[in-house]
């Protein structure tokens, strides 16, 4: 198959990239991209990638219902194209584009990133990249047999329209994989969206200093072991039970993450992807759902913990 049958307007190639949008007028979703960039930068840079890749694949599995890796090959074994949406530096495409090569698979992004994904996959032959927008892809409506849109919708500038542009891309008995940050408690919700209006007067260092902080402080509150039990407070969100001091702040108030098992630069970026970006609107699970609900999706598998919804949809 040739990549450029599936778009509307045949884009130019070169060693499987294509650069179809590499700005936007937006200033919110302009300073989103940026950040990304500075982002997948420091981790690449840092060498982080591969302890990321290792979770993201794993928990991948558990976000979209598959019980292991053979298990997501046999899904993928049926599908001619498959479309990573906000592929960072593209190792769930590289991945795809293994487990599945009879497909072609595209991976698109917005930031730089995807420059670093086509050069590091440029020997995967069945996979392409594109630095484009994922709102407005430029592919002809029904050629696509899964999409992927993993932790990325909610940093476009309007989630439910990407939403409908990558199910309108969506082959006919295609199936799309959407992930969305989840709402939190009030306290959080109201914290979090000060930072989406602040971070336009922060600049970079500053706020990786800041992620930097917040890692050192999400370690020494779990250095310091305590649990407790916490009432339910509903006019705030806050829901009882047994916490860990760290989870309970994390949750509650401030995300400050951290994990043993982690490097501190892999947190620190954590932590910077959560409070740099302009865009990065949060949803019930109501609200996700009703997405899928409009345009005529059935739902064959959904999953929600504290930090996300996810959901693979079938048309």
């Amino acid at each position: 198959m040739d990549i450029r049958d599936l778009f509307k307007i045949p884009p130019v190639v070169r060693n499987h990239f294509i650069d179809i949008r590499s700005s936007t007028n937006d200033e919110d979703q302009r300073q989103t991209n940026d950040s990304f960039s500075e982002k997948w930068k420091q981790v690449e840079e840092n060498k982080g990638v591969q302890e990321l890749e290792e979770f993201q694949k794993k928990w991948f599995l558990t976000l979209y219902g598959f019980s292991n890796e053979q298990a997501l090959g046999s899904y993928l074994a049926g599908k001619k194209t498959i479309f990573d949406a906000g592929c960072g530096l593209g190792y769930k495409a590289a991945w795809f584009a293994e487990l599945a090569p009879q497909a072609l698979v595209i991976g698109m992004d917005f930031s730089d990133a995807a420059h670093t994904a086509a050069s590091k996959y440029a020997s995967i032959p069945n996979l392409y990249f594109i630095k484009g927008d994922i709102a407005n892809t430029g592919f002809k409506p029904g050629v696509l047999d899964f999409v992927v849109c993993d932790q990325v919708i909610m940093h476009t500038e309007d989630p439910g329209k990407t939403f409908d542009h990558l199910v309108d891309i969506l082959s006919e008995k295609g199936e799309f994989a959407c992930y969305v940050y989840a709402k939190k408690a009030l306290p959080r919700e109201l914290l979090d969206d000060h930072f989406r209006n602040a971070t336009h007067q922060i600049s970079n260092e500053q706020l990786w200093e800041m992620s930097r902080q917040l890692t050192a402080l999400g370690e020494r509150l779990s250095k310091l072991k305590i649990s407790f039990t916490a009432p339910d407070i509903p006019l705030l969100g806050i829901k009882g039970g047994e916490y860990d001091i760290q989870r309970f702040i994390y949750w509650n108030f401030l995300k400050c993450f951290w994990r043993e098992d982690w490097s501190k630069q892999l947190c620190d970026a954590t932590n910077f992807d959560w409070y740099s970006p302009s865009n990065a609107k949060r949803f019930s699970k109501e609200e996700f759902l009703e997405m899928g609900k409009k345009n005529q999706l059935s739902v064959i598998f959904q999953h929600t913990e504290e930090a996300c919804h996810t959901a693979r949809f079938g048309k």
